[in-house]
């Protein structure tokens, strides 16, 4: 194998593979990605066994071979090259390493074979639709900041992908998340050939992959996903993943009915006192009080070991007065989220599930667990 290929084209393609490698690696192939180069193409892949990417980049081809070699070694060689650098990698059967070559500089590498690099068997996947990218992205960051961290709860590490009518009776494709502290819902229309699709938990891990490439793409993204597995095509790269097996809970049931105070309040200006008055709030907990009373929000942290913070906040509200604990970090996430000049908060009391909503966005609602404070 033998090839020369722009510094700048290969680091960008290396940029999108070695995120896929986990650092430590029980099984040592697991920590190469495989190089295959035929046709005026360089195809580079690596895998943890549960997500897969592949990617093609053009480049001058003396002799077609393909080869393994470690993935962060070689990305963080390519990187530190100079810009504009041809890069020569060539591999040698006799010595089995992979040499390297750019101006005056000379690496070698220790290579795998590429008949021991494994390959993730997709099987057939007959639900076959196109999202736009930017469409894609809005789903994502409107969900994903609710995804649990908790491995004992397997089933919430992921969205929850399904099709269903939302509220008006138009048919959707839903993006669900929660951790049971939040939840973020996110609609869009549904698109074409998507009528028999079943729900997916789609992983966490592939879900930040995911992020990282819509910010360089734009178009459609292909999407293929069977009752295992989904796959997504942004034109030269593949990202192919098991998907959670697992049930997701009835979320349904978590979304509060009958709340009946509702404040309006401008978004900015909401997040950034609850930022503030945060600052005192305990790592542990990050309490937060609101009181609200007619068309004001007060909002209030007591810290045993910090202090106290207080701040008032104009708001549209008209109902009995209450007050409201909530997780200061959790609150953040969700008023992060909203792009809108108003955020409206659908209240019940201290102990019952808040729904908030983006104005201007009928298509998220989130809903936030209260917290004693």
């Amino acid at each position: 194998m033998k090839l020369k290929i722009e510094r700048s084209a290969l680091l960008k393609s290396l940029g999108h593979i070695q995120s896929v490698v986990e650092k430590r690696n029980t099984i040592p192939i697991l920590s190469n990605v495989l190089l295959d180069c035929a046709e005026g193409h360089l195809t580079l892949q690596a895998t943890d066994l549960d997500l897969a990417i592949s990617e093609r980049v053009e480049a001058e081809i003396i002799s077609a071979g393909g080869i393994t070699a470690p993935a962060h070694t070689l990305y963080d060689i390519v990187r530190k090259l100079p810009d504009g650098a041809q890069v020569d990698l060539s591999y040698d059967d006799e010595s089995q390493r992979l040499a390297i070559r750019a101006g005056r500089s000379r690496f070698t590498l220790a290579c795998l074979p590429r008949e021991d690099f494994p390959v993730m068997s997709e099987g057939d996947m007959p639900h076959v639709f196109d999202l736009s990218a930017a469409n894609l992205k809005r789903l994502i960051d409107k969900t994903r900041f609710a995804v649990s961290t908790e491995e004992t709860r397997y089933y919430l590490n992921g969205i929850y992908l399904h099709v269903t009518d939302d509220d008006d009776g138009n048919a959707v494709l839903r993006g669900v998340a929660t951790d049971g502290h939040r939840l973020a819902r996110f609609d869009m229309e549904r698109p074409e050939g998507l009528a028999e699709m079943p729900g997916v938990i789609v992983p966490r891990k592939l879900v930040g992959e995911l992020r990282k490439l819509i910010d360089e793409f734009e178009g459609d993204v292909k999407v293929s996903l069977s009752e295992t597995k989904i796959r997504f095509i942004f034109s030269r790269i593949i990202l192919t993943s098991k998907l959670i097996d697992g049930t997701f809970p009835d979320y349904s049931r978590v979304i509060p009915e009958g709340n009946d105070k509702i404040m309006e309040i401008d978004s900015k200006q909401f997040a950034e006192a609850v930022d503030r008055v945060s600052t005192i709030s305990t790592e542990k907990t990050r309490s937060i009080k609101l009181s609200l009373s007619a068309d004001s929000l007060k909002l209030s942290v007591n810290s045993p070991e910090q202090g106290t913070a207080k701040e008032e906040v104009a708001a549209s509200y008209s109902s009995d007065d209450m007050e409201i604990g909530f997780n200061s970090r959790y609150l953040l996430d969700i008023l992060g989220q909203i792009e809108g000049d108003l955020a409206q908060v659908v209240l019940a009391d201290s102990t019952a599930p808040t729904i908030l909503r983006d104005v201007s966005d009928d298509g998220a609602l989130y809903v936030l667990m209260p917290m004693r404070v």
